[in-house]
């Protein structure tokens, strides 16, 4: 079945494009020039980095933290440690938080799930702090679960102290594991994520948009967050989904809302326009049939123990070739999972990568009798 991959930069200063692609894997389109701190655009189903500026440089995240905070509530929701008709005595810690509210009021019970919509819609500091007290029973509790959990989705430049993204010398993301955690958000919870395409919410008869600008402007657009504080300046992450295809594209540092807005879409359509995908071979799948001598069965099915799925530039799918290599001959006894051979795929001439062919079942020795009748296949082999 083959089928045919803290440090701030000043505003204006063009840091170097880097990109997990090389050689042919690479667009020859060249990605839009943005005047932010940094960004990132990615692959959302494999993680690759299609191309960025900055992307490990240590920035303020802003209410980009709420995707971890909005993201651990749904992990605890997933679990059933916590449920969206829970309900929340508003603490006057979160009724005081600063910043954008959704306006709940101390002493008030609310539903984790309303808090859930002030958080991700409203972009409310006073949700995420109620949030953060109803799971971890304090913020500060809460913080230690979000760094716990940063570690554990390999975001390895981060550092959380609140739920809500409010300024702090030790509170810091990047491009890359803002983009890692939102990947994670896309993959795990997605009965979740259509929360973040949502457009309004209304609480104590206070209506607020949602603060995404990219909502609305094209129809593949559905997500997910934005940021904003004085030392931050304008951050978004946005996601958008095209014929198979999902990106993620992250810009930090923008001087203005309408600016992180252009950014992030000149980012999506550059990565459509340049890239696409291939889903060639899933994991433990049939690709060939493979002549067995000596055993219980005459075949074996051979196919990936990982799946292969590329990016490359657009229209250059055509020009994909994949080779199979055995070992020859194949004699049983055969466990599932040995390696069996190799599969190497090809653009044009140049190579891009190989996996090892593995049995898919095990096969065990046949009959006496069969074993001496391959004995002498093999012997004019």
């Amino acid at each position: 079945m083959f089928c045919l991959a803290l440090v701030v930069i000043p505003l204006g200063v063009s840091a170097e494009i880097e990109s997990d692609l090389t050689g042919k894997m690479r667009s020859t389109i060249p990605p839009p020039k943005l005047k932010v701190s940094s960004w990132l655009l990615m692959d959302a189903e494999t993680g690759l980095m299609l191309a960025g500026s900055a992307p490990d440089t240590a920035v303020e995240p802003a209410s980009l933290t709420k995707l971890m905070t909005a993201f651990i509530v749904f992990r605890e929701i997933q679990r059933g440690t916590t449920h969206l008709e829970d309900m929340v005595v508003v603490s006057e810690r979160a009724w005081r938080a600063k910043g954008s509210r959704m306006f709940i009021e101390a002493g008030a019970k609310v539903r984790v799930d309303d808090l859930l919509m002030g958080l991700i819609v409203q972009s409310g500091n006073d949700s995420a702090v109620a949030l953060a007290e109803h799971v971890a029973g304090s913020e500060e509790g809460f913080a230690d679960l979000m760094n716990q959990t940063a570690a554990e989705l390999g975001m390895q430049h981060s550092h959380f102290v609140n739920a809500a993204g409010m300024p702090h010398p030790d509170h810091f993301s990047t491009a890359r594991d803002i983009s890692l955690l939102t990947q994670a958000i896309i993959r795990t919870q997605p009965e979740h994520y259509a929360r973040y395409a949502i457009r309004d919410f209304t609480w104590n008869d206070i209506t607020q948009k949602n603060r995404n600008p990219l909502l609305g402007r094209d129809d593949t657009i559905d997500g997910v967050k934005t940021g904003h504080t004085r030392s931050a300046g304008y951050c978004l992450v946005g996601s958008a989904k095209r014929d198979g295809m999902r990106l993620i594209g992250s810009v930090i540092g923008a001087g203005s809302d309408r600016e992180r807005a252009d950014a992030v879409y000149s980012l999506l359509r550059f990565g459509f326009a340049a890239y696409e995908r291939h889903d060639l071979y899933p994991a433990n799948h049939k690709i060939i049939d493979a002549r067995v001598f000596k055993g219980a069965a005459a075949s074996v099915e051979v196919g990936l123990a990982r799946s292969i799925d590329l990016v490359l530039p657009k229209g250059s799918g055509k020009n994909l070739q994949a080779t199979v290599s055995l070992g020859d001959p194949l004699v049983a006894p055969l466990a599932q999972g040995q390696p069996l051979g190799t599969l190497t795929i090809k653009l044009g001439k140049a190579e891009l990568l190989s996996r090892p062919l593995v049995a898919l079942q095990g096969v065990p020795s046949g009959t006496w009798f069969g074993q001496m009748a391959d004995a002498l296949r093999l012997w004019f082999h």
